[in-house]
């Protein structure tokens, strides 16, 4: 029965988080404004509006932001750790807690997807530069919102951008920040994301 139990909390937390991952990413490509017309764009748009229109007609977005597609992040995310504490500890968490280790769990999913989404472009600029795929230019459009003000505090230095080397910086502060705030409140180890 363990093992039963120990495979249904594996495809549970697989395709939740996947679907967690494509919901956040669609969040976070209209926040930066990426190109809709973009394979890529369509695809996340095509499986997640299914659960974003009918949430859309009773929370409209805000200056430009998505809040109803933020929303089903957290829930998500809430879903995620129910299913993960009632499979792996065999414990029903209540909704208050939920909710705070859901927020904190979509904050430290938005700076992985951003740490790797740089870790990508970088590899990127060295081994296809000027590439047009879909994929890269995606990519470079969810990126680039965050690389500009550290490029301002540091210009390239001979053609070298050191710029990305302040992100990993910038994003490794925000995540021990997160973490001891998530302790602090008692949701420390149900935040999944964070290293």
């Amino acid at each position: 029965m363990a093992a039963i139990n120990d495979i249904i909390s594996f495809l549970l937390q697989t395709l939740l988080s996947m679907y967690l991952f494509a919901m956040v990413l669609r969040f976070l490509l209209q926040l930066v404004r990426a190109d809709f017309y973009n394979p890529i764009s369509q695809f996340l748009a095509k499986i997640t509006n299914p659960v974003v229109l009918p949430l859309r007609r009773v929370i409209p977005g805000v200056a430009g932001i998505d809040l109803s597609s933020l929303l089903l992040a957290i829930l998500l995310q809430m879903l995620l750790l129910a299913v993960l504490l009632f499979f792996r500890q065999n414990v029903v968490a209540g909704v208050g807690i939920l909710f705070v280790g859901g927020l904190f769990g979509v904050a430290a999913l938005v700076l992985q997807i951003y740490f790797f989404a740089i870790i990508a472009m970088i590899i990127l600029s060295w081994v296809a530069p000027g590439n047009p795929h879909p994929a890269i230019r995606l990519i470079h459009q969810l990126t680039e919102p965050v690389m500009v003000p550290f490029r301002n505090l540091l210009p390239p230095i001979g053609g070298l951008d050191l710029s990305p080397i302040l992100v990993f910086i910038a994003i490794q502060v925000i995540e021990i920040a997160l973490a001891h705030m998530a302790n602090a409140v008692g949701v420390g180890g149900l935040v999944l994301w964070l290293f």
